[in-house]
């Protein structure tokens, strides 16, 4: 059973019933929902037959109590989790509109969510994976992570990373400023188009990204490009290989795409870790994402349940 961890935020979204209503207006919500870039990716992991293990933080309230939950019926350690005596758990808002864009309110900084303590204990995954996003809560957050993602690569443990960084995040720094530190050591990179050119910084193509990045990079193995409706490329050293959208809207709506990308790294991550070859692991990412976008919040997809053949190789 593949090992893969991962450190970050731990929170409960709450989002709009309705399309088209901004956060700045009254209106109803739903939730809560267990959400987080690292939860929801950890979850899909553990689903999926890994090993799964989560650093992060959660208050002693309702919001802590459904998150450990889930978490746990998922099959994750949630061991080095901490339950903070102060503090009510992170939540994030989120408002939808109708040609699918988003709007997010995040009390994550400040919060138990914001909180990891991670100490080496002399045990290694094989991957450890983090979320950019994870790495703008605040620098305690990222220190925390940065150390982990030394201390890992340094025992041989393949570094995974999905920037998942909004520009508005960065407050005026560089992108390697916040990810420097994990790119040095990243073997499995997972971007949107948008993230690689910002990432190569000046490239004038996806493959002119890449090359520049295998070049500032040595430990980069893989590179796997998130392009939306156009599906996802995956680019190596040697070779490139594009993987078609997983086409669910046949059968299911699409009701929430929050999630959808962890959920695709997960898998992706899963399949290496199992040994699956890059066309069919990039298949089975596009499938994980593809059904936790037809469920409602941002751990609703059934992943276990729809994909557990396809790791056997009893589906196509």
């Amino acid at each position: 059973m593949a090992k893969i961890w991962t450190a970050g935020e731990i929170i409960v979204e709450i989002m709009r019933v309705k399309e088209d209503k901004p956060l700045d207006e009254e209106h109803t919500f739903r939730g809560p929902f267990p959400s987080g870039a690292p939860a929801i990716f950890i979850s899909a992991a553990a689903q999926l037959g890994a090993q799964a293990k989560i650093w992060g933080g959660v208050g002693r309230d309702k919001f802590g109590d459904l998150l450990l939950r889930r978490l746990k019926a998922d099959g994750v350690d949630v061991s080095d989790i901490q339950i903070a005596g102060e503090g009510a758990t992170g939540t994030a808002f989120v408002a939808y509109q109708a040609n699918g864009d988003r709007e997010f309110i995040f009390h994550i900084d400040g919060t138990p969510s914001a909180n990891i303590d991670f100490k080496e204990n002399g045990q290694i995954p094989d991957f450890f994976h983090v979320m950019g996003c994870s790495l703008t809560v605040n620098s305690k957050m990222r220190s925390e992570i940065e150390h982990a993602v030394q201390y890992f690569a340094q025992n041989k443990a393949k570094i995974s990373f999905d920037p998942n960084i909004r520009p508005s995040l960065l407050a005026g720094r560089s992108i390697m400023e916040i990810a420097g530190v994990v790119m040095e050591h990243c073997s499995v990179f997972l971007p949107g188009s948008d993230e690689l050119m910002l990432f190569a910084g000046g490239a004038d193509s996806t493959a002119g990204a890449a090359e520049a990045l295998f070049q500032r990079f040595p430990k980069l193995e893989i590179i796997h490009v998130k392009k939306g409706k156009r599906g996802s490329q995956i680019i190596t050293r040697s070779a490139t290989v594009d993987i078609p959208i997983y086409q669910i809207e046949k059968t299911y709506p699409i009701v929430d795409p929050t999630g959808s990308g962890d959920s695709f790294d997960a898998a992706f991550v899963t399949a290496l870790a199992g040994g699956l070859e890059l066309e069919k692991a990039g298949a089975l990412a596009a499938k994980a994402g593809a059904i936790n976008a037809a469920a409602l919040g941002p751990m609703g997809g059934k992943i276990k349940e729809l994909i557990n053949k396809a790791l056997a190789g009893e589906a196509q």
